[in-house]
Parts: C-alpha cells; sequence; structure tokens
C-alpha cells in the first residue's frame, strides 16, 4: 500500500484475518469498495494460526465447519479427517487466502491499539501498535469470539524458571516434552485436547483441575473418498438445514421427544448411540435436555456413568466427575482424555480442594504443597466474546469508550452494532449465535447481512448507520430471554464471562437459535433496517 493509499480515506477497514476477516474482504471486493484488512499475526488464521498445540482440532465436522459461499472450492477441498486438527484447518485457510488473492490487502503484523469515531468528517481512525493509521467511513470487527487468551494473574508467575505456554499463544515451532515434568493448569476444552499428547511424552504429568468438564468421546476417523463425495453431491441441501438449524449444524440431530416420555431403557440405548457417534449433539438427543433439570439429569448421568467405567481408580473418577449439568458449560469432544487417567505418569491435582496458591520458581504451590515442574501448560481459555473488541480502545460518538459503555456487560442490537458507534459493525458480537452455533455459519451470515447492508447504504447515498438505543435495549431484553428459557445460564461458564476474574456474569450469546436469528434479521431488512438509525 502506497503513502497515497494510506492518506486517503478507505471505504472500509476490517480488523482480524480469520475466516470472519477473509470471507469479509471478499464480499467487500465484490461491492467494489476498497478496504484493508488489519491482522496482529505475521499470517491469516484467526484462532487456528495461534492455537498450535498439540491435539488442537475443531469440534464441528470438517464437511460443516467450511465455507459455503463458493460451490467450487467446497468440491475442489478434500478434508483427510471427520475433525480437522489445527494444521489442516490453517492449511484450508491459506488455500482460501490464495486461491481468492485476499493477502494484497491484507497488512499482517498489525496489531488495532484504537480505534476513533470523527464525527465530523464521518470517519473512523484506526491506530496501530506500530503508530500506523489507516481511516476508512465503516470499520468491521472481525476479531474473533475465542482470540484473547485468559493468563490468571497467578501470584509469582514470572518467577518461574521453567518454560510457561498459554494453550492460545502456542510456539509456532512447537514443544518437545520429553523426558519433561511439567504441570497443565485447566481442563475446558484446550486442556482436555492437551492433556492426552503431554501425557504421551512427559516424564510426569501434573494436571491442575478446579472443575471436572462433561466430555464425549470424538470417534475421530480418516474420511473415506466415497463418503466425502456422496455428502458433497448434496451440499446445498446439507448447507441450507445448516442454516436453518438451531445450531448451524446440519449433521446434529433434530429431537422430536422429551427425555421423560421415555423409558428408561430406551434413554440409556439413546444416550448410547449418541456417545458412540461422537459429536457435540449428545445434548441435543432430546427436546428438553438444556431446558429441564430433571431431563438433563438423565442425559448427565449417562456421562458421569462412563467416566466412572473408563477411570479404573475410584477416587480420581470422583474427581473427574462434573458437579453441573451437562451442556451448561460448553461440552467438550476428546481422543482418549479420561483414559489418560490410567497412566502411571499422570496425576490429577484438585485446585478446588486446594487452591493453586502461587507459581514459584520451581513449580506450582498450593495450599497442600509444592510440585517441582520443568513446564507449565495454562490451558485457561479466552476472555471470550468481548475481550479482543475492549481490548481496542474504541471510541464512538462524542469520545465514548466502548470498554466504559460494556461495563456492566455487552449491548449490542442484534450483535452487528451498538448504539453511539455509528459505522462500526461487528462480525459474530455479543447478542448473535455466535459461540453457541457452528461459527462458521454464523460468520458467513453476518457478512453477507453486513455486505448487503453495505450495498444498501450507497445505493440510497445513506453515509451514516447506528444502532437506536431503544431498539438495542429491547434486543438486549430478548438475548436474557433466550438464555432464562434454557438451562444455560445455570452453568459458571465463558458464556457467562466466569472465567475472567472482575468480568460481569452475564450471559453474551443469543441462545435462541441459528434459523430464528437469521429470521429476525431478514425481517428487521424487509422492515427497512428497522432498529437502525440511518442518516
Amino acid at each position: 500500500m502506497d503513502e497515497t493509499q494510506k492518506r486517503e480515506p478507505l471505504d472500509v477497514v476490517v480488523i482480524g484475518a480469520g475466516f470472519a476477516g477473509l470471507y469479509m474482504l471478499h464480499k467487500l471486493r465484490a461491492l467494489g469498495m476498497k478496504a484493508v484488512v488489519l491482522e496482529a499475526a505475521e499470517n491469516v488464521g484467526g484462532t487456528w494460526y495461534w492455537n498450535r498445540y498439540p491435539g488442537a482440532r475443531c469440534d464441528v465436522e470438517s464437511l460443516e465447519y467450511s465455507y459455503s459461499f463458493d460451490d467450487a472450492l467446497q468440491q475442489e477441498w478434500h478434508w483427510s479427517e471427520r475433525y480437522a486438527t489445527q494444521p489442516e484447518l490453517l492449511r484450508y485457510i491459506n488455500h482460501v487466502a490464495d486461491r481468492f488473492d485476499l493477502r494484497r490487502d491484507i497488512r499482517f503484523n498489525t496489531r488495532v491499539a484504537s480505534a476513533a469515531r470523527d464525527e465530523q468528517n464521518n470517519l473512523w481512525t484506526l491506530s496501530s501498535e506500530g503508530g500506523e493509521t489507516f481511516t476508512a467511513r465503516y470499520c468491521i470487527s472481525a476479531v474473533g469470539c475465542l482470540s484473547l487468551p485468559s493468563l490468571p494473574a497467578f501470584k509469582g508467575r514470572d518467577s518461574f524458571a521453567g518454560r510457561l505456554y498459554h494453550t492460545g499463544l502456542w510456539p509456532r515451532e512447537g514443544v518437545d516434552f520429553t523426558g519433561l515434568r511439567v504441570g497443565v493448569i485447566g481442563t475446558g476444552s484446550s486442556g482436555v485436547q492437551v492433556i492426552p499428547h503431554i501425557a504421551q511424552q512427559a516424564k510426569h504429568l501434573h494436571v491442575f483441575q478446579r472443575t471436572p468438564h462433561y466430555s464425549v468421546p470424538a470417534k475421530n476417523r480418516p474420511l473415506d473418498p466415497g463418503e466425502t463425495a456422496r455428502y458433497k453431491a448434496r451440499y446445498p441441501e446439507h448447507r441450507e438445514a445448516a442454516r436453518q438449524s438451531a445450531i448451524g449444524i446440519a449433521g446434529f440431530p433434530v429431537p422430536t421427544q422429551s427425555a421423560l416420555e421415555v423409558s428408561a431403557e430406551e434413554r440409556t440405548e439413546a444416550y448410547g448411540m449418541g456417545w458412540e457417534r461422537g459429536s457435540t449433539g449428545y445434548t441435543r438427543i432430546y427436546t428438553d435436555i438444556l431446558k429441564n433439570e430433571v431431563a438433563n439429569a438423565t442425559a448427565s448421568d449417562f456421562v458421569k456413568m462412563r467416566i466412572q467405567q473408563v477411570v479404573r481408580d475410584p477416587a480420581v473418577a470422583t474427581r473427574l466427575t462434573p458437579r453441573y449439568m451437562i451442556g451448561t458449560k460448553r461440552l467438550c469432544l476428546d481422543t482418549q482424555y479420561f483414559e489418560t487417567y490410567n497412566r502411571e505418569n499422570v496425576v490429577l491435582v484438585d485446585v478446588s480442594e486446594a487452591p493453586i496458591d502461587q507459581i514459584t520458581e520451581h513449580g506450582i504451590r498450593t495450599t497442600a504443597r509444592e510440585y517441582e515442574l520443568d513446564a507449565i501448560v495454562m490451558a485457561t481459555g479466552f476472555d471470550a466474546i468481548t475481550g479482543a473488541l475492549k481490548g481496542i480502545d474504541i471510541r464512538g460518538s462524542g469520545g465514548q469508550s466502548l470498554a466504559q459503555k460494556w461495563e456492566a456487560g455487552p449491548r449490542a442490537y442484534l450483535g452487528l452494532m451498538t448504539s453511539g458507534f455509528p459505522n462500526l459493525f461487528l462480525i459474530t458480537g455479543p447478542g448473535s449465535p455466535s459461540v453457541l452455533s457452528n461459527v462458521v455459519t454464523s460468520i458467513e451470515q453476518h457478512v453477507e447481512w453486513i455486505a448487503d447492508c453495505l450495498a444498501h447504504l450507497r445505493q440510497h447515498g445513506i453515509a451514516r448507520m447506528d444502532a437506536d438505543l431503544a431498539a438495542e435495549d429491547r434486543w438486549v431484553q430478548t438475548v436474557n430471554e433466550a438464555a432464562n428459557a434454557t438451562l444455560l445460564p445455570k452453568g459458571n461458564s465463558w458464556y457467562l464471562g466466569a472465567n475472567v476474574e472482575g468480568k460481569p456474569r452475564v450471559f453474551m450469546p443469543y441462545a435462541g437459535g441459528v434459523g430464528n436469528y437469521r429470521v429476525v434479521c431478514d425481517q428487521v431488512v424487509i422492515d427497512g433496517y428497522r432498529g437502525f438509525l440511518l442518516s
């Protein structure tokens, strides 16, 4: 990009070059808009660029966790496994970037520090940590929902003499744990994936668990070419089913019965089939698993029973047995996770009983004892949904700070815009299905909605768009009502921000379903962008 382009305002600046940012750039080009994508990493990939830890893979099947916007792309790319690994997903994203020649409009190694609204000139000015500035009529956030790692502020963290890692900031060159004494903190999705791999290398592995999690076996396998060809032949049908489904996944079961209207024997058989299917769709076997506590207990108890069967030491099995309702925290998908605790070199440390007191020069000290370690892996997740956005100093009309506006919890209309920040669009923002769905399905819907909106604004000579505060308030209420119609808020989960100290406890995504959400968004457009202020 030459100096002239830097001085002239762009049509759009997009923040982030993951799945969302790449597709957004592709759509903006189709509109003939001058756009640039600013990306903190040195290459494309988003979460799949940073999360390189061993065992990292998607928990949505590869044939669905992929773009649907270009039929030639989805026909030409061949997935090797049912659930793609991080390296394969990164190869796919790089293929997309090359296939559509997207890199020429992406500025890599450019981390956005601030974004300020110039109301007089109707522009956004973005500044990078390196001191570069970019101005544009529209700013679009594609920062992702799981992109700001959460690093608990353990006392003495910087004093550790060994090697310290976070699963979300994994070294590009990889890590060899052979012969080392390793501690892993955290047993959520990242921990469940990385722990079996480290256990195979490490001399000793201590797993520091605060909350035991539900996990079902992935039953991963290589994809048969014939099976793949048959699926691809019906791609339009599968994709449309995903768009209209509750969670954006065509392959999930569509339940028709309550768990309480069938016999115990029938339930056990259904849960057994769900377990063998290997899918987070386990909580969708019956209509009321996520709505009724008694129904939920039947699904929870089956998984608890399986844990007791797999883990040989009854005391360890008890400590690994979850104490919350299944599905109210993110359900994990694993490969030999519970079996790992049968290894002689693996020890489970329950820090709910003896909390971590501090990290020392030599390892981790709990209130009970100190564990000497050569390496510590923090599988402590992310400041989800809002963290990456609040990490940028975003100032709207009148200098209003987004972080201050969201201090008590995020507020956004449809998860697409937040009042007081004109011409700032959010892809999979708070108040949209986002992390409760196949995020690629949700990304495509948001990108297409925003692109159509920008075309509408241009066609009608509209320069400024903002969310109406009253409409935003009503939508926040709708999001709360949708969540409260389920058991989801009862889990002390990262959906509520519970994994980040000091973060307000607000259920952030929309739990009313992908299909229902699309209907709402489409109707808003039909009604002349109802709830938005166009000027």
